[in-house]
């Protein structure tokens, strides 16, 4: 049994990289099928690689997309919020080193249209692109100087990222491990002896939250990020993460942000925070100094 989740606000961007190195970990030495548990984005990836691995795969998930909490996400390729500082050791920093390399090509080598990826100027507090280790994931970044920008702010960064259209992200990969020979069954578990109780002598934990009550993980609790989705609007070009918020757009809509709420189970949304959501962003774009087509000057 090997275990691949709790990536916190990073479960996008790490997936391809930490089901990477749980795909290594479990097929050593191994023949016969294979088993994975959830079908979120770490369920999908690690099905995945298992059968580029050449061993077939069946997926049991209690729910399948978009019924899963991956599909909540917003989908920024950005590692945030999966760690604390004071509990890693040498040994995971070079894990994660690791993985984010490995998730960082897998994402590029993505088909943009099929898989709903692709890229956008970013602006963010100028901090963010100097954080050690992470300067190569920031590509094109500069400093701005308050008159380079128009928000109300002071120095501030702009670099290109990629952001992921999850919906759209997660019934692609459903489709291609089924395309692959895959299964996917829908069935609940209870307990870890009804897991042993699989064909499957290889199995991968990828069940989330679901870990909790499934193996009695008391360590592991939820981080709700509330978001709101406005209609969709193509000519917005550009994206940004802001002590106001984040804002992105997708194809289905434009992504805002701005709550990370530890140990909150419900993923029911609170009228009172999505109000205040909405208006931390107009307060924003209504203290702009100058017209909104100046972000064109941005890389592309």
């Amino acid at each position: 049994l090997v275990h691949n989740y709790g990536h916190g606000g990073a479960g996008i961007t790490l997936s391809w990289g930490t089901s990477a190195l749980a795909a290594d970990l479990g097929v050593r030495g191994h023949s016969g099928p294979v088993a994975v548990v959830g079908a979120g984005v770490m369920g999908l990836t690690t099905a995945r690689l298992i059968q580029e691995a050449g061993f077939p795969v069946t997926i049991y998930t209690a729910d399948i997309p978009p019924n899963t909490t991956s599909n909540l996400a917003g989908g920024q390729w950005g590692p945030t919020g999966h760690y604390r500082e004071a509990f890693v050791t040498p040994e995971w920093r070079a894990q994660y080193a690791a993985a984010l390399a490995t998730s960082w090509r897998r994402f590029q080598q993505l088909d943009a249209a099929r898989y709903g990826v692709h890229w956008l100027p970013t602006y963010t507090e100028a901090d963010r692109v100097r954080s050690p280790g992470l300067e190569s994931y920031y590509p094109d970044s500069r400093l701005l100087t308050r008159a380079a920008h128009p928000f109300a702010a002071d120095d501030l960064a702009v670099y290109r990222t990629m952001y992921v259209e999850v919906g759209r992200y997660l019934n692609q990969l459903a489709r291609d491990v089924l395309a692959g020979g895959g299964q996917i069954r829908v069935r609940r578990f209870a307990s870890p002896a009804e897991l042993s109780a699989l064909p499957e002598t290889l199995l991968f934990n990828c069940t989330g939250l679901g870990s909790r009550e499934l193996f009695g993980d008391q360590e592991l609790g939820p981080v709700r990020g509330q978001i709101v989705m406005l209609a969709p609007q193509p000519e917005v070009q550009y994206a940004y993460t802001l002590p106001a918020g984040y804002m992105f757009p997708r194809a289905d809509g434009i992504v805002l942000g701005g709550t990370f709420e530890h140990g909150e189970w419900s993923t029911d949304p609170e009228p009172a925070t999505i109000q205040h959501i909405l208006a931390a962003h107009r307060q924003l774009f209504a203290d702009f100094r100058c017209r909104l087509n100046s972000l064109a000057v941005l890389p592309t």
